[in-house]
């Protein structure tokens, strides 16, 4: 099993301090200190078909599994398993608006059968790095549900190549045009990957291109 493989990560911190940025209006003009923002969006479609068709792979790993990672679900003890979290909120502003709360866990599955990812879900992400596959481990830090935006972001845990946090938003705006938005910081997590640091942020660009052009393939 995944989980036996990586039996710690379920229980490590996220390797920042500013969860839930990504949901700040001003990132691109006031990230994290120390810090690279990045925002990105395309259009994907239209109409509620095609919405509804995008958020649930966004919120099945989709986006990452289309764009060739694998993703390996890390599952916590099951004394842990029943609970989740939810993580600090932050308003538009970066203020923090609520503290973490342990409450029940409900496992969520979209029409094609797939678990939709919550809050607290962790994950070995693997990339396909030139021939070899980098790990890069993972948090659910938050779910956006709204009527007509839908998406997660998740948070780096020890061991990925860099420290921060990534949203995938999926948005039906009012002429049912349908996006992807993608916004992310970040920065090296250690000395090795500051080394390879135009490597690691041109890796950066190519998978967001990668991710823009995920959902935009025909429904089945």
């Amino acid at each position: 099993m995944p989980g036996d493989r990586h039996p710690q990560l379920w229980a490590a911190p996220v390797t920042y301090a500013a969860v839930g940025a990504t949901k700040a209006a001003d990132l691109l003009q006031h990230p994290p200190a120390g810090y690279r923002p990045l925002e990105r969006r395309a259009r994907i479609g239209h109409g509620a078909e095609r919405f509804e068709h995008a958020w649930m792979r966004a919120r099945s790993w989709g986006i990452q599994k289309q764009s060739g990672f694998r993703v390996l679900p890390i599952d916590p003890p099951t004394e842990f398993g029943d609970h989740t979290y939810t993580p600090v909120g932050f308003d538009a502003g970066g203020t923090p608006i609520a503290p973490a709360t342990i409450a029940p866990r409900e496992h969520v599955y979209g029409a094609d059968g797939s678990q939709l990812v919550a809050p607290g879900d962790t994950v070995q992400l693997v990339i396909p790095f030139g021939p070899f596959g980098v790990k890069a481990p993972a948090r659910v830090v938050y779910v956006v549900d709204e009527p007509r935006s839908k998406g997660f972001a998740y948070g780096t845990l020890p061991g990925h190549p860099e420290d921060g946090e990534e949203a995938f938003i999926v948005e039906l705006r009012d002429d049912d045009s349908v996006w992807i938005t993608i916004r992310a910081f970040s920065r090296p997590s250690s000395r090795f990957w500051r080394a390879v640091a135009p490597v690691l942020r041109l890796t950066q660009e190519f998978y967001t291109r990668r991710y823009l052009r995920a959902l935009a393939v025909p429904i089945d």
